[in-house]
């Protein structure tokens, strides 16, 4: 079973926040067609499960929060991904769309691969982390269940803090995911991640740790 969880639930920063370079998660209903066409995901992947025909996205971007977030620059377009694979008993096919950004937003000393585009046939009841392992292994989690790297980028660190410049943020207008409010306006005097970033890391571990409770409970 898949852990992961990239940072969704970030509350909505103000100017001078810190911006972190992360893997954030995105959405798109069955039918999907366009870029405008993603959502930025309301939980993590670990819990999120696309029924068949659904399409995820995962974009490696520099920003302070979700309302700032850069999505994929692929369309969601489950037909041109999957169109080729046949459907089959008991699995579900799910288009995942991995955007690894730009040379802007890369860390220092590596270079973004070219863009993605997979069908993942999957159980018909795996995740959305599941349907991305399936096709971008390997995967790199931190010790909060954080989605770090896809397919070995970037090669070390987890949502680390990034330099002050501007960069694309192509997201939605507003966060796709809930956080206390209030937490947004915080910032930790070391200089790292600001409330926002922090509490969408914990909710994630939470929402990991019930995942593993619920298929403890099931082999019970």
């Amino acid at each position: 079973m898949v852990l992961a969880g990239t940072a969704t639930g970030l509350a909505a920063a103000p100017a001078h926040a810190e911006e972190y370079r992360y893997w954030s998660f995105w959405t798109a209903e069955a039918g999907a067609h366009a870029r405008s066409d993603w959502s930025y995901a309301t939980e993590g992947p670990s819990t999120a499960r696309p029924e068949d025909g659904g399409t995820v996205g995962f974009r490696f971007a520099v920003s302070a929060d979700s309302a700032r977030a850069a999505s994929p620059r692929t369309a969601a377009d489950f037909d041109t991904v999957c169109g080729g694979t046949k459907a089959a008993d008991g699995r579900k096919r799910v288009a995942v769309v991995i955007d690894f950004g730009t040379a802007a937003d890369a860390p220092e000393g590596e270079t973004p691969p070219a863009a993605r585009e997979k069908c993942a046939r999957v159980p018909e009841d795996a995740s959305a982390g599941e349907a991305l392992a399936a096709v971008a292994a390997p995967l790199r989690y931190d010790s909060s269940a954080l989605l770090c790297a896809i397919s070995g980028y970037p090669a070390k660190g987890c949502a680390e803090q990034a330099g002050g410049a501007d960069r694309e943020t192509a997201g939605p207008a507003s966060p796709g995911g809930a956080s206390d409010s209030g937490a947004s306006d915080q910032h930790t005097g070391s200089g790292g991640p600001s409330a926002g970033l922090i509490g969408g890391i914990a909710a994630v571990a939470v929402l990991g740790a019930a995942a593993v409770w619920q298929a403890r409970r099931r082999r019970g």
